[in-house]
């Protein structure tokens, strides 16, 4: 890829004021290479997710043919794009007004700082850009040697499993430590009472030996497999599943890919809010001309708009940091100000702290979207915002909203962003009914699977282990039920135990 130095010296220029700006701001970013690119170029790249490379796969053709009508059509225009990688690349659309220009140099700085502090990102793969094209490689590789079609569909089975996932697992140990055998203090296996000088006859060597063996076959027997739950179920396929050598370098690919991506996808509300923190105090504060005001004006306002439906995480983001900046300034939280029940009071509070640019920068560092939003989104904060939440009226044909009750609006929304709204499922028995079966834990959140997805799932699950596969979970008003595929027919039975 080529970096900077391809700009027009008016770019060039621009670049380097916005940088000077942003390293004055406290901002702390990698090397950051901008690369111009015309809008079918920008499409391209965007398809590959940012990348210019990436493995043959007829999704991102998809992608790339919506990207393109869209933009045609005037649906959508992809302003820029950056790329979590050291150096960081991002790319400026070459039809972009000089205004957006900066704008966008401004917006990627702050990605740039957010990708190298926060926490969320620190286990991510800044080489990346290298292995993207290392991997489409090794799949062109594979399919000249397997076949296209049963690559093709070995891949589409593994993307539908991408989400199987322990999306905490790089930051924490699930799992106990391995035990550590040490020299064994209680009475040996089987050992029968006796006196010092009896004992070579109550309890001869041979079977005391008999009686260990038996314990082990008892242990053995007893041990479940695998013996905790297990969240990552596409690295239990990798270590477990009978798979060839080109199977386990595919699933192993998708997975290190999903891996890269999810941090982006915990952090959206908080990377987008942080960027556009970034860019709107860079430009009215630093880079703005007069002239350029009005355009600034419009296209900010632009990105910071919501649509109906949808909630738009640039918006919520920026306002949230905003607010907390606000806060911490004037003191306004804590145990004084959360006990003052005096609106007009809590309206003029203002302790004069100063902390605010401190305190964004930690909440920049340490929170996700689940943390950012817990932590920060308070009641004040959702009036001001005008947040509700919303439902489907299947008698008017419409959507109304259905409350605007603080408590309900912060838990939907929570909910939404937890798990990305997919269903948390586990592995808790590879070894079912001991016929060597997958055995599958969802934990229901009064919120049923969608029967269809269950199927096709249960049915790539069954193509990569090759054995039948289950998965319990819970229906409203029906409780516990478990679905199951064996290779030729889906089957579903109700489950005689309480609901959870």
């Amino acid at each position: 890829m080529s970096n900077s130095s391809i700009l027009p010296p008016e770019l060039k220029a621009i670049e380097a004021e916005i940088l000077e700006y942003a390293r004055a701001e406290g901002l702390d970013f990698p090397e950051v290479c901008f690369e111009m690119l015309d809008f079918n170029q920008m499409n391209q790249v965007a398809a590959y997710d940012g990348f210019p490379s990436r493995y043959p796969h007829w999704r991102f053709g998809m992608e790339y043919e919506r990207l393109r009508k869209s933009y045609a059509y005037g649906l959508h225009r992809i302003y820029e794009m950056v790329i979590n990688t050291d150096p960081c690349y991002a790319y400026l659309l070459a039809s972009n007004l000089t205004i957006d220009q900066k704008l966008v140099m401004a917006h990627v700085y702050g990605h740039a700082d957010f990708f190298k502090n926060n926490l969320w990102f620190a286990h991510t793969n800044r080489h990346m850009l290298d292995d993207t094209a290392n991997h489409a490689t090794r799949i062109r590789r594979h399919i000249d040697k397997v076949g296209l079609d049963e690559v093709e569909t070995f891949l589409d089975r593994c993307l539908s499993l991408e989400n199987l996932l322990d999306l905490h697992g790089p930051g924490i140990q699930r799992q106990p430590a391995r035990f550590q055998e040490t020299e064994q203090t209680e009475e040996p296996a089987g050992r029968l009472p006796s006196k010092e000088y009896m004992d070579a006859y109550i309890n001869p060597p041979e079977y005391l030996k008999q009686e260990r063996e038996k314990r082990k076959q008892e242990q053995v027997k007893d041990r479940k497999f695998p013996a905790h739950p297990q969240r990552d179920i596409l690295l239990f396929l990798l270590e477990y599943a009978p798979l060839e050598s080109w199977q386990q370098d595919i699933l192993g690919i998708v997975r290190d890919e999903a891996y890269y991506f999810s941090p982006q996808r915990q952090t959206k509300i908080m990377n987008e809010g942080w960027a556009s923190y970034w860019h709107s105090h860079i430009m009215t504060r630093h880079a703005l001309k007069p002239g350029e005001l009005i355009d600034y004006a419009d296209h900010h306002s632009g990105t910071m708009a919501t649509s109906p439906g949808r909630l738009n995480p640039y918006k919520l983001g920026i306002e949230l940091f905003r607010d907390i900046e606000d806060r911490w300034n004037r003191g306004a939280f804590g145990a004084e100000y959360e006990a003052c029940d005096d609106q007009r009071t809590r309206a003029n509070w203002d302790r004069q702290l100063g902390a605010g640019l401190r305190k964004i920068f930690e909440v920049r560092r340490i929170y996700n979207d689940i943390g950012f939003i817990d932590e920060f989104l308070t009641e004040d904060f959702a009036v001001r915002q005008q947040l509700f939440t919303y439902r489907y009226n299947q008698r008017s044909d419409n959507y109304l909203i259905e409350s605007r009750e603080f408590t309900e609006v912060k838990q939907q929304l929570l909910f939404q962003l937890t798990n990305f709204g997919d269903p948390i499922i586990e592995l808790v028995d590879a070894n079912y009914a001991n016929r060597n079966e997958l055995y599958l834990l969802h934990h229901w959140e009064s919120l049923d699977l969608r029967f269809d997805y269950a199927q096709a799932t249960l049915e790539n699950l069954h193509a990569l282990w090759g054995r039948p596969v289950h998965i319990e979970t819970q229906v409203e008003d029906k409780g516990a039920v478990l679905l199951s595929y064996d290779g030729r027919q889906h089957m579903s039975q109700l489950l005689q135990k309480p609901a959870r």
